[in-house]
């Protein structure tokens, strides 16, 4: 039904929700953006967007969490994704006059969309919490959110808020919005060679199988990747907005979500018993000390193929754990943000 916005009650609550944005925002500006608020919404309604394909063995957790949310008095509306975008339009379409927060439950790939729907409208789109319920669940871990129904809804309703500039990938007539990373080498491969499928009746077993698969095929392809100028040389690139990667592994110790710069993971050494070693690494908790490995700091990157070592197939890029480019791509901080919560 279409609101009669000359009804006193919508313009009183769609001033009260323009007032607490201005605020926030005024707020942000001050205080500068690596600070975290007291989240306190207007409207104590929550919108769910549920992938039902996620991680269905956890889909109790969900439940849990939405009676937890009801019984703290607010109101939950879930909406269950049919396809591969549906999240993203949801996330952009949101009412705020109507929401106070948007969630999401699923994996890194459901919550990308979401962050791509709300980075489109900035400071007007309502705080993101989240469910997860993915394979890795690496922004989940980047916020430090707790494991059962009670800590996340108490995040939902009573968190704090941070502000997140997404990063961004680019190529020819295509854009991409990121909250975790972008890959390219040996990783991305793996990314683009787990299918659905396998990721739904193996979990993590399907990257470690797809591991070994790339490490048969593997090809020394050079990569040139440029950051702020800086011409560099690796076998495999990931840049990331975030320390962890594949869940609780620690690539870029120095990586903050809260800070608008990019950390570039470069993997310097060629050969499939390199990738197997910098993947050992990765699970013992070492790579950032292991050799030939570094991280380089910047706010621009570019990425693309320098010799392709005799492999004719595709180069795919990775964007937090989908297959969603092809290089050459352009790497960069979004200049709008998105606010996230994480507990109080």
């Amino acid at each position: 039904m279409e609101k009669d916005w000359t009804d006193t009650k919508y313009v009183v609550r769609d001033c009260a929700v323009r007032i607490g944005l201005c605020k926030g925002g005024i707020a942000w500006r001050c205080l500068g953006c690596d600070v975290s608020m007291t989240f306190a919404p207007v409207m104590h309604s929550v919108l769910l967007i549920l992938n039902p394909v996620a991680g269905r063995r956890r889909h109790g957790l969900v439940d849990a969490v939405v009676r937890c949310v009801r019984d703290a008095g607010w109101t939950v509306d879930v909406v269950e994704t049919q396809a591969a975008g549906d999240a993203r339009r949801l996330a952009e379409g949101c009412d705020a006059a109507r929401y106070g927060v948007v969630a999401v439950a699923g994996g890194d790939g459901t919550i990308n969309e979401v962050v791509n729907g709300l980075a489109v409208r900035a400071a007007t789109a309502p705080p993101l919490a989240l469910v997860p319920l993915g394979t890795a669940n690496v922004l989940a871990q980047e916020l430090g959110l707790g494991a059962t129904a009670p800590a996340l809804a108490r995040t939902m309703t009573a968190g704090r808020e941070v502000l997140m500039h997404p990063g961004w990938a680019s190529e020819t007539g295509a854009h991409r919005c990121f909250s975790l990373m972008a890959g390219a080498g040996f990783d991305a491969k793996v990314v683009a060679g787990v299918t659905a499928p396998l990721k739904r009746r193996w979990g993590k077993g399907a990257y470690v199988w797809r591991s070994l698969v790339e490490a048969r095929r593997y090809r020394p392809v050079r990569y040139a990747v440029v950051v702020d100028g800086m011409r560099c040389e690796a076998a495999s690139v990931i840049v990331t907005r975030a320390r962890h990667y594949a869940g609780p592994y620690v690539v870029a110790p120095a990586a903050s979500l809260d800070m608008p710069l990019l950390h570039v993971c470069l993997f310097e050494r060629w050969g499939w018993t390199q990738a197997l070693r910098f993947g050992a690494a990765l699970v013992s908790g070492t790579l950032p000390r292991t050799s030939g490995y570094r991280v380089v700091a910047g706010h621009q990157v570019t990425i693309s193929v320098q010799n392709d070592a005799g492999e004719s197939r595709r180069q795919p890029v990775q964007i937090d754990g989908d297959d969603a480019l092809t290089l050459p791509v352009s790497i960069g901080v979004s200049s709008e943000a998105v606010r996230l919560l994480r507990p109080g």
